[in-house]
């Protein structure tokens, strides 16, 4: 049985945002998401992003893998991993926990992704235009929606495809076993069948009817397989392109040359340099999604900085300021010479002939829609003044590697060039957060509901490397209003989900007529009442009192259509002010990004919109991005002498050999997506299950148990019990005490984060006559405070382990298998037990002295969360040889601080434990951070590396050791970038045409003079898989680069609650899984605008709105002024300090209780 993590239900408990990396799906907790900052659940900053990402199996929410695609996914007939979308018999599945998550052993397939940055859970519609999946695994869809099709799958099971969209072969009907049909394909694709979307991109394929041969037929379709080894596999991007490496990288004495004089000069910098290139592994060739970026030897480029008076915070308005500057009589001698971000800063191609000082220009401020400057328009004065002058003859030498200027800051250049490259887009596309850009055309848009649509859009960055300035572009995707009715887009969103309408409304810019005239304002909340209940004092009809749709009706003879089943807006200029207007009079205005929480169905979608496979991606940058971003032609580039090549980098990678993964008895094979089986294998070692209980919640779900009496209940009971025996871990009771628990009904308004429903859970466990030592807890449905809620119940309360079981998954016979093995390997690792391990040699330099591998991250509120909602840091480490065992530390800290505050506490207590365990300290730390944004490398450094040094002192001086300094090597974890490699054949790609697992890069595109490398230990199903970027700051072990590369990719072997290879080396992964148990804990502040809840002056925690009017709850309001925001914000994080009390229980301290 093949088995991927994770068995328990893990509903919703980040935050999901709408800024999608179309890459692949089938990792798992990455997710996806991040934001530009911060750790995986990471710092959610207003504009935050989904990457989506290729990993493993999917999964069926809560655990098991599903044979046939149709409870969790996607899948494949015959395949024995599900993902996510279900079959037509099954249209729904969860999207779990993901990385901003980490992506592959929870994967989702196509379609659900563990985002891993922040959100956990979704449930979604499965998209029907993918077409049905065959139910005998047959090599097509079998009706006129084009497939994706693969390579042969061989998991012991019939062939089958992938469903829809991309490339494979196009089947004209569907009982076509015979007639099939053969595409010819724009550059850039292999063996490709268009969708109806694809078509709008590249114009319809050239269709040729063949007839398959025999010998490549199954039972009704086309099998491909490639006639010779080298024959390109479908999914290759640009197969018959050659693929040249750049003459700097094939000069391999030039490359061993750059490494020699750092080891000859003992050079010294912030970071450790690069002692030598990787050897170990089979040599590929890569195509990257980077552009060699060249300009002007010895240009000069002008820095000017720019302040506008009076000062301005609205980023809209400082655009337009220096739109309207642009087009000043005073400024139109610069204009062709110059660039400028529209927030500071100016760059000009020559010296502008300024006065010292600086120059100040007036500008009438007026909106694009306006003719001109009304009479009374507000003027600013904008002054320029010269800043630096940037030298690229500087950057040049820092470039070729020259020792002397390794210290050398090329960001001043770097970020200047990049707002010369953004220059073009900025103005024909619309920019949304850093670098990203996004366009729109008839027919590109993808609805998706809930009054949203998606659109497609490029990232694009400069980077250094080696003798090259370096491009790097890359595919997204993002949420955007859908222009028109306020009021029928607000009743879209609450009916596509739970989401809040003050979060769908507040910030976007609507436009009315009734006054005669355009006008255009900006919501700044959802009011408490209706247009009919809301009254105001009118001097206008004589200082009555009326309400909002009496007042509509008079002034303007409107008859409103929701008087009283939506709320008003508020689009006054303070709170103190409000101006209320009825939702239908006012109308979107276009080309506006979504910045909230997408719902359920939108998710759904957008993962649909943007999840694509590597040539698909590879294609779109070529064809659409590079001409969209204007880099072949724009006016701006030419004026300051860039020029950017029109063809993806070549560089060369590696892909090294997995190890052996062993088990106390039997053995495995790992497969070619890094994968293997539980069949016949027993744990490493496995822990009785010598005290054990069953919760049943019953929560009004159809497919809910009636009880410990209930027959398909005992079934299940037995199949888990038959599973965990099969492991090795042998129940003492294969019938456990059963409690069952009848929750209160869900009421919004009065309860809305299910407290009640706690209580009763709390009950029912005291019922148990003994404490067991773990509960199993088979879940109702998704509600995502019933699971929040009985975490920290048990966790924090009750001291007691918990393993959460959909009971519409477990119950189901297809996959039920994979489901239980998912379930015995979380209960054993809980219980402190080992699954598996790898061989010796592949551990060889972990155990050559006693050694703790530690993970650490942090995660943060989003905007959906109150204000003054802290952080949430976890560190975790090894306490055995066996490296199997990460018991975890959680603190709060400020909200927002990415740098860990009690870190010195967190590792000592970690020390602490590891001393106790083995009676000394280890010699060596290899401690991997995660979740660290380039821009903070060096604060790890100056912050968190003497606090590591502090708490070894003090675990010496707590231990009564004389003196205690470990070898420390201090190594960043990075999934937040937008670096993809697409093989250049079949020897590095898999069936997908992405990399295969274990492929490693450290030419071409990685740092000049430090120690890093990209390394994609884990194999992907669908979608383009993005590697992790390591990057080592600190090192006292010496490490060269083989010995660093394969022992990452070894250790991704060794995550506990998976049989594969995951995409995060397991102690960073097990970090980022610590932080989102402890949001868990805190979930009501960090999803305020969800539940409801505040917490003021005058409203204390979980107190609730009065709702007057006919329609859902909203966010409380007061007309009271509101407290000092600082005052209001150590409320929060006070109210945050009680709600975790002592934190996690003293029983659950010292085990992997957050799995």
């Amino acid at each position: 049985m093949s088995t991927h993590n994770e068995t328990a239900h893990q509903p919703p408990f980040a935050y999901f945002i709408p800024l999608i990396y179309a890459d692949s799906l089938t990792e798992t907790p990455t997710t996806v998401l991040c934001c530009y900052s911060s750790s995986s659940s990471r710092n959610y900053s207003s504009h935050p992003t989904f990457y989506m990402n290729s990993g493993g199996f999917g999964r069926d929410q809560s655990g098991g893998t599903n044979p046939r695609g149709r409870g969790g996914g996607f899948g494949y007939v015959g395949h024995r991993g599900g993902g996510s979308f279900g079959s037509r018999q099954e249209r729904t599945a969860q999207i779990t926990r993901g990385d901003t998550g980490r992506n592959e052993a929870e994967s989702q397939l196509a379609g659900i992704i563990g985002f891993g940055n922040d959100a956990r859970h979704f449930r979604t519609a499965r998209d029907t235009s993918y077409g049905a999946l065959p139910e005998r695994g047959l090599g097509y869809t079998p009706s006129q929606t084009p497939a994706f099709y693969s390579r042969p799958f061989n998991f012991g099971g019939p062939e089958a495809v992938l469903p829809a969209r991309s490339i494979g072969l196009n089947v004209p009907t569907a009982n076509s076993s015979r007639g099939m049909a053969q595409t010819t394909n724009p550059p850039g694709f292999n063996r490709g069948g268009f969708s109806q979307r694809d078509t709008q991109f590249y114009g319809p394929p050239q269709v040729t009817p063949i007839r398959a041969p025999p010998a490549q037929r199954s039972a009704g379709g086309y099998t491909y397989r490639p006639s010779h080894p080298n024959e390109p596999g479908p999914g290759i991007f640009a197969p018959n392109v050659p693929a040249i490496l750049d003459a700097r990288l094939e000069d391999d004495a030039l490359q061993q040359s750059l490494v020699s004089r750092f080891n000859t000069l003992q050079l010294t910098g912030d970071f450790p340099y690069r002692s030598n290139w990787g050897t170990v592994g089979t040599p590929v060739k890569l195509r990257a999604n980077h552009f060699a970026l060249n300009y002007q030897k010895g240009q000069l480029l002008w820095d000017y900085s720019v302040k506008i008076e009076p000062a301005v915070a609205v980023k809209r308005i400082k655009k337009r300021i220096f739109a309207l500057l642009e087009n000043s009589r005073d400024f139109q001698e610069f204009k062709s010479h110059v660039v400028h971000d529209s927030a500071g800063r100016l760059i000009s191609s020559v010296k502008l002939p300024l006065p010292d000082g600086g120059i100040k220009i007036p500008v009438q401020f007026y909106d694009e829609d306006q003719d001109g400057p009304p009479a009374n328009a507000k003027v600013y004065n904008v002054s320029v003044a010269l800043v630096n002058e940037l030298d690229t003859s500087s950057l040049d030498k820092h470039l070729d590697g020259d020792p002397s200027w390794r210290n050398y800051d090329p960001l001043p250049i770097i970020s200047a060039l990049n707002i010369v490259v953004a220059h073009h887009p900025s103005r024909t596309g619309i920019m949304v957060g850093r670098n990203r850009f996004f366009f729109t055309a008839p027919g590109t848009s993808f609805d998706l509901g809930s009054g949203l649509e998606a659109w497609k859009g490029f990232y694009s960055s400069v980077r250094p490397s080696f003798k090259q300035l370096m491009l790097n572009v890359n595919v997204c995707t993002t949420a955007f209003y859908k222009p028109g009715n306020l009021a029928e887009a607000m009743i879209a969103f609450l009916r596509g989900g739970s989401g809040k309408l003050n979060a769908f409304v507040k910030g976007v810019r609507v436009e009315t007529v009734h006054l005669g005239y355009k006008c255009k304002k900006t919501v700044k909340r959802v009011g408490e009442r209706s247009p009919r209940q809301e009254y105001f004092n009118c001097d206008e009809f004589g200082g009555i009192r009326i309400s909002v749709e009496q007042y509509f009706s008079r002034k303007y003879h409107i008859e409103l259509r929701h008087p009283s089943d939506l709320p008003c807006v508020d689009v006054g200029s303070s709170p103190d002010k409000p101006t209320y207007l009825p939702a239908e009079i006012c109308y979107i205005t276009p080309n506006q990004p979504y910045r909230g929480k997408l719902t359920d169905e939108a998710t759904a979608g957008m993962i649909t919109h943007a999840c694509k496979p590597p040539n698909i991606n590879a294609a779109t940058i070529m064809q659409q991005g590079l001409p969209q971003l204007g880099l072949q032609s724009a006016t701006p580039l030419k004026e300051f002498g860039v020029t950017i090549s029109n063809q993806m980098a070549v560089v060369p990678g590696r892909v090294l050999a997995p190890p052996t993964v062993t088990y106390s008895h039997g053995t495995v094979k790992i497969d070619e997506r890094a994968s293997w089986n539980l069949r016949d294998v027993k744990f490493i070692r496995p822990v009785p299950l010598k005290n054990w209980a069953v919760l049943i919640l019953r929560d009004g779900g159809r497919q809910d148990f009636n009880g410990p009496n209930d027959p398909e209940f005992n079934k299940v009971i037995d199949g888990l019990v038959v599973t965990c025996r099969k492991s090795g871990m042998t129940p003492a009771d294969p019938k456990p005490p059963v409690v069952t628990c009848t929750l209160p009904p869900r009421d919004q308004r009065v309860d809305p984060t299910r407290k009640a429903a706690i209580e009763h859970i709390r009950a029912s466990l005291g019922q148990l006559r003994s404490k067991p030592d773990v509960v199993v807890v088979m879940l109702s449905g998704g509600d995502k405070y019933i699971y929040t809620g009985l975490k920290s119940l048990c966790d924090l309360v009750l001291d007691l382990h918990t393993i959460c079981c959909h009971t519409t998954k477990i119950r189901k016979e297809r996959g039920q298998l994979q489901y239980f093995a998912n379930i015995a390997l979380k209960l054993n690792v809980k219980l402190g037990g080992v699954n598996h391990t790898v061989d010796d040699k592949s551990l060889e330099w972990l155990k050559q002295k006693k050694t703790m591998m530690f993970g650490s991250d942090v995660t943060h509120p989003s905007p959906m969360s109150l204000k003054g909602t802290p952080s949430i840091a976890a560190v975790v480490a090894n306490v055995d040889d066996s490296f199997a065992l990460y018991p975890a530390s959680l603190k709060l800290q400020e909200s927002r601080k990415e740098m860990i505050t009690d870190l010195s506490d967190m590792v000592l207590e970690r020390l602490e434990h590891y001393y106790d365990v083995n009676l000394c300290f280890p010699d060596r730390i290899l401690f991997f951070r995660d979740g660290v944004s380039e821009g903070q490398f060096l604060s790890v450094t100056k912050d968190e590396l003497p606090k590591i040094k502090m708490a070894c002192l003090q675990a010496a001086k707590s231990k009564g050791v004389p003196s205690y300094h470990p070898k420390v090597t201090l190594c960043i974890a990075g999934k937040r970038h937008h670096t993809r490699f697409y093989p250049v054949d079949n020897v590095g790609a898999d069936r997908n045409g992405n990399p295969r697992p274990g492929t490693v890069v450290d030419r071409g595109v990685t740092a000049i003079y430090d120690f890093d490398f990209f390394l994609q230990a884990h194999g992907g199903l669908q979608g383009t898989t993005r590697p992790t970027h390591y990057y080592v700051v600190h090192d006292e072990n010496s490490f060269d680069a083989d010995l660093m590369q394969q022992l990452t990719n070894n250790t991704s072997y060794m995550f506990a609650r998976a049989t594969r290879a995951v995409s995060l080396v397991p102690p960073a992964y097990y970090a980022d899984l610590a932080c989102e148990r402890g949001r868990c804990y805190i979930h009501e502040l960090l999803n305020a605008a969800e539940s409801g809840v505040n917490v003021t002056a005058n409203t204390p925690i979980g107190t609730q709105p009065s709702v007057q009017y006919a329609g859902p709850a909203l966010p409380p309001t007061s007309t009271s002024p509101a407290p000092p925001a600082q005052a209001n914000e150590n409320r929060v994080f006070a109210e945050a300090q009680r709600i975790w009390g002592n934190g996690v229980a003293e029983g659950l301290r010292k085990s992997m209780f957050y799995l």
